[in-house]
């Protein structure tokens, strides 16, 4: 009797070890920008303003309100949107943190996500280095997520958005000089 107990136990922990929900994913990137820190936060500072230095958001509104609690509407270059909320935001330290309030895989494989955006001063003089981290889970939390909503559509989607962000914002401040 204890062999059978301890085979079906094999057996059911092998069932659970092939079926299994969404883990934490993670991306992080950073550039570094011929300017100011402070120059480079006055373009980014405004959390609801992004798609003026971000060349993926088509559009982005929001309530101007740069404090825990504000919101912005993203729209993509798909049509698609998403609603982002501001978590935590520091003007002396230059930094904020936000998170998808409102999802929409079709629109950002995504089902949760947080970003921290911080700009600090770079090692040489007049440079600073804006840094995008975030951990976010897939898009469909399910344990077969068709692959345009899996971990590595995910993982790409937010890689490629840091980069094009960050590509985004270097190239407008710097083109300002």
């Amino acid at each position: 009797m204890q062999a059978l107990f301890a085979f079906l136990s094999l057996i059911a922990i092998g069932f659970s070890a092939h079926a299994h929900g969404p883990t934490p994913q993670k991306a992080k990137q950073s550039v570094t920008i011929a300017a100011s820190a402070d120059k480079v936060w006055q373009t980014v500072k405004q959390f609801d303003a992004i798609a003026s230095w971000h060349p993926g958001v088509k559009s982005s509104e929001g309530d101007g309100n740069n404090q825990s609690g504000g919101k912005r509407t993203l729209v993509f270059a798909n049509g698609g949107s998403i609603v982002e909320e501001l978590d935590y935001y520091n003007e002396a330290e230059r930094e904020y943190s936000y998170r998808l309030k409102t999802e929409n895989p079709a629109a950002f494989p995504t089902s949760s996500h947080s970003v921290e955006l911080k700009v600090a001063a770079g090692e040489a003089p007049n440079t600073s280095v804006v840094t995008l981290k975030s951990r976010f889970y897939r898009g469909d939390t399910g344990n077969t997520p068709p692959d345009n909503l899996n971990d590595a559509a995910a993982v790409q989607a937010m890689t490629e958005f840091f980069e094009q962000g960050l590509n985004g914002l270097k190239s407008r401040v710097e083109s300002k000089q």
